[in-house]
Order: structure tokens, then C-alpha cells, then sequence
């Protein structure tokens, strides 16, 4: 980064240690509408079922809640919330969170697309700043979305964000996850999902979990635990 190029303003909240994301670049919104078009021209293809363990989406949740789903299956992950949340919902809004690092401008692009809020953040950079920007949209009553073994990893692995997250707001995690009978596996850390033409998509939404307001530090390590081992009983790759 140049700093010397920025204006005096912006270098003040530098030193201040507030960190300002990057903005997606013109080429990756751009690249962030092809992406769009693509994944509803492949949407149109797929074949989807539900299993709903959760108990939530027999009809709209009456509650606002925080979908915890994994890294690699972001693909779908916002037009699951379209389909299942948005459609029988005009009013809700989802609000998700996504890398401060240039490569993060490429998914906020794409959040934008879908009409959902991003909050610029992770646990190397900017954490504090979007936890705080999260917890504030989820308590004026926005659902969220948050990757729990994001954006770097471990593969499956939940951090803490997620329950300190829900402690704060009261809302309830539900962990979601799907597999894909045909796709394609990025060669990445997390293996990232793309699916193709024509796949039968099976979600999982699994069974909520709480965190009460009280809980201590050893409490929320076992709910983070609790979320992980969740999470991975229900996912298949």
C-alpha cells in the first residue's frame, strides 16, 4: 500500500488502528457479475432437497438467526439463503462476512449482487472492528452469515467468532451444509466446492444452538466444540 498517496483523513484512521478494507476494484465487479450470471445459469439446473433438522424452515423463521456454514461451500451459500429465507421473506436482509484483503473485494462484489450486506473482516485482520459490526446488524434484527473456518482455515475447524457472535446478539446458530452429487474440488485449503450442470444439491440445515448471555470462556469452548462436531456430522464430501 502507498500510504504517502492517501489523504491526510485516511492516514489518521490508520494510525488510529482502524483499518479500512480494500473496495472491490472495477475488474472484480465486473468478474463479480459474470460470477452472478454464471451461478444462476447453473441454479437453474440443479435439482435441490431438504432435510431440516433445525426446525426453522418448514415455514419463515419468526427469528432472526446466524447461518453457520462451512468455507467451501460458499458457491451456494447465498442463494440458499434466497431460495429458502429471502423468497418467503420480502423483508429480511442477510448480512455476511468477508475478508478485509484485496481478493475480499472479489465476494463483497458478489454480495452485492445478491443484495446482501457485507462486513469486512477476519480473525488476522480487521476482527475486532467487524465483530462489533456484526453484532451491531444482527441486533437491528438482520440475519447473518459467517464461514466459521474462515477465511484461511483450518479446513473445518470452527473458530470463535461464531459463538461469541450469538452470546452477544442472542440469536440462534443454525449450522447448514450440503452435498453435491457432482462438482468440481478447487485445489485450495478448504477444497472449495463449485457444482456443476444438472447435480442434485442435498442441504443439511442442522439443530440450532444457543449461547446464553452468562456463558463464561470455558463455556464457549465447549459450545464452539459442540458447533464443530455439529457441523461435521452433518456434512458429507
Amino acid at each position: 500500500m502507498m500510504a504517502e498517496a492517501n489523504p491526510p483523513s485516511a492516514s489518521r484512521r490508520r494510525q488510529s488502528g482502524v483499518v479500512i478494507p480494500h473496495p472491490p476494484k472495477w475488474h472484480q465487479r465486473l468478474l463479480a457479475a459474470l460470477i452472478y450470471a454464471v451461478a444462476q445459469g447453473i441454479t437453474a439446473t440443479l435439482r435441490f432437497k431438504l432435510e431440516d433438522l433445525s426446525g426453522y424452515f418448514s415455514d419463515v423463521p419468526q427469528e432472526k438467526i446466524i447461518f453457520a456454514i462451512w468455507h467451501n461451500r460458499l458457491a451456494l451459500a447465498l442463494i440458499l439463503y434466497r431460495r429458502y429465507v429471502a423468497r418467503r421473506d420480502r423483508q429480511r436482509r442477510l448480512v455476511a462476512l468477508v475478508s478485509a484483503s484485496k481478493d475480499g473485494g472479489l465476494l463483497t462484489g458478489i454480495l452485492e449482487m445478491f443484495k446482501v450486506q457485507p462486513v469486512r473482516g477476519s480473525s488476522s485482520r480487521r476482527g475486532a472492528q467487524a465483530f462489533r459490526e456484526m453484532v451491531a446488524w444482527g441486533r437491528r434484527g438482520h440475519d447473518l452469515a459467517i464461514t466459521p473456518d474462515g477465511p484461511r482455515g483450518p479446513c473445518y475447524v470452527v473458530q470463535e467468532g461464531v459463538i461469541s457472535t450469538a452470546q452477544m446478539t442472542g440469536m440462534p446458530i443454525v449450522p447448514v451444509t450440503y452435498h453435491l452429487n457432482w462438482k468440481i474440488r478447487v485445489k485450495s485449503w478448504d477444497k472449495f466446492q463449485i457444482p456443476l450442470p444438472f447435480a442434485v444439491c442435498t442441504i443439511t440445515m442442522g439443530t440450532a444452538l444457543r449461547v446464553p448471555p452468562e456463558t463464561d470462556e470455558a463455556g464457549r469452548e465447549k459450545l464452539r466444540r459442540q458447533l464443530e462436531a455439529d457441523l461435521r456430522a452433518i456434512t458429507r464430501d
